[in-house]
């Protein structure tokens, strides 16, 4: 096969449906894009996860005066009730469980709440005994917390116990959707693009019609006939993968570390480094897809 005369024929098919070639690059940008965020929103999350999971607290809250329940009958919890929990934290049964905790009182808990909602009329009809007495506990293991749930719910003094876990879960599964949802539009995307390299590659073979013809009746290959074409929607698809490649590291680079990490500082977010996995996929995404699109419609252009 000669390489020089393949070349020139890609060439040629380029010039000839430049403008063509140019929506192929720009639906494939746009779709690679969306491939592209999607992964990074999947990365993104499970870095979130390893951050917050890590992070994640049992909260025993204790009764207050205002507090009408099976195991709150309207009075503060007292020194006895506070003794027994601290007890049963320090037992052999949940220590080995149990990394690190503390006690927070109706004074910390009231302190912590003005810093909160400093600025907010809530603090000047807010009294420290409405707040409630909290252990808060770090497990070496975060999703035990069912132990201390089963182990404190119910006895007297004990108003909840909370775990963070579950308030991460709702949204992480809010993220889920969403990335789900991104990767869901960048397949009718990758639809659409192939449809248009299959148009693109129809159009370019009826253009070159004659010298087609030509190639047959010297006894060209179909082989030799397909290879420009599938080169040329090659082409057009690998540039928009490379521009959705640098889209990509791109949003890492100036809206995740130099933006978020900046303003929203109480998170892990993915690093640049990290994103560089995104690139290869979306240029072996890209080639493959095109590859076949063009494939297909060349093959069944010159069956007609």
């Amino acid at each position: 096969m000669r390489f020089g005369l393949v070349l020139g024929e890609v060439w040629n098919g380029l010039r000839r449906n430049m403008s063509v070639v140019i929506s192929v690059v720009l639906v494939t940008f746009v779709s690679l894009t969306f491939v592209g965020a999607a992964i990074l929103m999947q990365l993104q999350i499970q870095q979130m996860k390893t951050f917050w999971y890590d992070r994640a607290q049992v909260a025993i809250y204790l009764c207050t005066e205002y507090d009408e329940s099976a195991t709150c009958s309207g009075a503060d919890a007292g020194e006895e009730e506070i003794s027994a929990v601290d007890d049963a934290l320090n037992s052999d049964t949940l220590k080995p469980y149990i990394d690190d905790y503390f006690f927070v009182d109706h004074e910390q808990a009231y302190e912590e709440f003005k810093k909160q909602f400093e600025g907010n009329p809530i603090v000047d009809i807010t009294r420290p005994e409405q707040l409630n007495q909290t252990f808060w506990l770090k497990l070496k293991d975060p999703s035990r917390s069912d132990i201390i749930q089963e182990t404190f719910s119910g006895i007297p003094g004990v108003q909840s116990v909370s775990d963070q876990r579950s308030l991460l879960d709702r949204i992480f599964l809010f993220l889920g959707v969403a990335s789900y949802t991104a990767i869901a539009i960048a397949g009718l995307m990758l639809v659409a693009a192939m449809l248009l390299i299959s148009t693109t590659i129809r159009l370019s073979a009826y253009s070159r019609r004659r010298e087609i013809g030509i190639m047959r009746l010297v006894g060209a290959s179909n082989r030799f006939i397909q290879t420009p074409f599938i080169i040329e929607g090659i082409i057009a698809s690998l540039v928009g993968a490379v521009l959705a490649s640098a889209a990509s590291v791109a949003i890492v680079k100036f809206f995740v570390q130099d933006f978020l990490a900046h303003e929203v500082p109480f998170t892990s977010y993915i690093t640049v480094e990290q994103s560089l996995i995104v690139p290869p996929i979306l240029v072996l995404l890209g080639v493959a897809l095109s590859a076949i699109a063009a494939k297909i419609a060349i093959t069944r252009y010159l069956r007609v």
